[in-house]
């Protein structure tokens, strides 16, 4: 069993849907900027922009898991491990039945949040996590205004529910990736999925929440314009 413990970034969304970097733009801030040893593509309801992530992985060093935020009925559920697309508007059991049919691992963001920021915003699933069959939950995302969600995240993870524990920036600009993130055992996506069914995983986070709400302030614009093409999108049936 290794010693050695990495960072992962579980959640983050490119210009493929209503984040404002693109995918090589990503890529290179993470090599350059970060010390993640694993990141998720995870944009809402489509998976392109992190299979064109996975296509680079082997330029860089660190490794990309395909994922993808799904808009469920009650909620978002995040996918990671992904080989095929899961649609939006399918209830939570069964986006997550999706998920796991294909090898996935489901993980619930941001439960207790409430809606914000346009259509997708940080939809939780609160009082629907009840009965459902996820693998783990996010029980810290560095989204700002989120200080009281990640709170009772954190207070319903210390009931004991024989669930992961996971971090992640919820980015949507470049300076956000990694100040939320996942510490996992070993150094790379097999390892971070390993860790996470062994219920090793834990939150963590790096400073700058107060500069990263100021960012989301003056770019809430652009990113409102995004969620609203991508919602138009996803209610034509376009993945």
């Amino acid at each position: 069993m290794s010693d050695t413990w990495s960072k992962a970034d579980l959640h983050i969304h490119s210009d493929q849907s209503d984040g404002l970097a693109s995918i090589p733009e990503i890529m290179d801030y993470v090599a350059e900027k970060t010390d993640l040893r694993v990141i998720a593509i995870t944009d809402h309801n489509t998976i392109e922009g992190a299979l064109f992530a996975k296509s680079l992985e082997d330029m860089y060093d660190f490794e990309v898991v395909v994922g993808e935020e799904i808009s469920s009925t009650s909620g978002h559920v995040l996918g990671l491990f992904l080989k095929e697309y899961v649609p939006p508007r399918l209830t939570p059991m069964e986006t997550i039945a999706r998920i796991t049919e294909q090898g996935g691992i489901a993980i619930i963001p941001h439960p207790f949040a409430n809606r914000a920021f346009g259509p997708f915003g940080l939809k939780g699933m609160g009082k629907a996590l009840n009965g459902l069959a996820y693998q783990a939950l996010e029980v810290f995302n560095a989204s700002p205004y989120l200080m009281l969600a990640n709170r009772l995240a954190a207070k319903f993870f210390a009931g004991g529910q024989g669930i992961a524990a996971t971090g992640g920036s919820d980015a949507h600009v470049l300076k956000a990736i990694g100040l939320g993130h996942t510490m996992f055992r070993g150094t790379t996506a097999q390892d971070l999925r390993a860790s996470i069914e062994n219920l090793e995983t834990y939150a963590s986070a790096e400073k700058g929440q107060l500069q990263l709400a100021l960012r989301y302030i003056f770019r809430y614009p652009q990113i409102r314009r995004l969620q609203s093409w991508n919602w138009e999108r996803c209610k034509a049936g376009r993945p």
